[in-house]
């Protein structure tokens, strides 16, 4: 194996990485979507390293949830960590079958192995009295009003296009499957895990955990996670080549190596919005300060490149 390249890794993958926009979500798309994926993550899968993946699921949480909605006359709706739990096992079986597929037309015997994962939060985070966080599809007043009087959502208005519910996403503060992981990943399989965030849970006075209602940053997760495994190196993956500052202006300019002190700065300066590449810097600097060395941020398809320093953006400690 390369100097350059670590003996032990992180992924985080973005929750449109088998449900893009543009398409309808239907299992043949799906499927397709994470072919391609396993097709890119083969080149680094390849390398021997020590491989553990995160991955988003907003698409597919939406479409349970939307189903709750539509059947919930006839069904009794389930529980926003239950819908978590659901789309992390979908999202996580498409993601383990395609990744095996593209190993064993390789001539790989390497295998793949997805884990549920729960996801310890303290149950007086402020964010459970301030829900924030938009899910799910967009809904007419009307209707928005009789899902908060039948099933008690919070609704609220997202940028003029409709309802939307907003649940509270309190940090992270433990990975309950972490010695799991570490166990799989060190046999040399590709684990997969924390989909979603992980499910959110929290611990009562007798030390036993129940659900709550709640979604977990993904960023954030992972960088916790990386950082109870004692991984040092961490690739968050996005749709853009590089971190840039003034982004869309005439003076947008990308970042290739930048210290924690500079991004800190950056961030501070409001380069970085909420909306957009703001939360997966908020987990990097997580990340760093929690024992981390090296954060990469890029595109999928340069995972190896940016390990080596060819391309994307490189984030170190001072």
């Amino acid at each position: 194996m390369s100097a350059d390249i670590p003996g032990r890794l992180l992924i985080a993958i973005g929750g449109n990485a088998i449900h893009p926009e543009g398409i309808r979500g239907t299992p043949a798309e799906q499927s397709q979507e994470a072919a391609a994926l396993g097709r890119a993550l083969l080149p680094l899968m390849e390398l021997g390293t020590e491989l553990v993946i995160t991955h988003g699921n907003g698409p597919v949480v939406g479409k349970i949830l939307l189903r709750n909605t539509l059947a919930r006359h006839r069904v009794a709706p389930m529980t926003l960590d239950i819908c978590v739990a659901h789309s992390q096992g979908g999202v996580a079986y498409m993601l383990m079958q395609a990744l095996e597929n593209t190993l064993r037309a390789a001539g790989s015997q390497r295998e793949v192995a997805c884990l549920l994962t729960q996801v310890e939060v303290d149950p007086d985070d402020p964010a459970f009295a301030n829900p924030t966080k938009p899910i799910g599809y967009f809904y007419s007043e009307a209707e928005a009003i009789a899902l908060r009087d039948e099933l008690g959502w919070e609704m609220r208005e997202d940028s003029g296009r409709g309802f939307r519910c907003v649940v509270p996403s309190p940090m992270p503060r433990h990975i309950v499957e972490t010695a799991l992981i570490s166990t799989i990943a060190a046999s040399g399989a590709v684990v997969i895990a924390g989909g979603g965030g992980g499910i959110p849970v929290v611990r009562d006075e007798t030390g036993f955990r129940h659900g709550v209602e709640a979604v977990v940053d993904k960023d954030r997760t992972s960088a916790l996670m990386a950082n109870l495994l004692g991984i040092e190196d961490l690739i968050i993956l996005t749709s853009v080549p590089h971190v840039a500052i003034d982004f869309g202006k005439p003076t947008q300019s990308a970042l290739k190596r930048v210290t924690l002190a500079e991004i800190r700065r950056h961030y501070a300066d409001g380069q970085f919005p909420p909306g957009s590449m703001g939360p997966k810097i908020e987990a990097a600097i997580q990340f760093l300060e929690g024992g981390g060395k090296r954060v990469f941020v890029g595109r999928l398809e340069d995972a190896v490149p940016m390990l080596r320093g060819e391309t994307g953006t490189q984030i170190v400690i001072d």
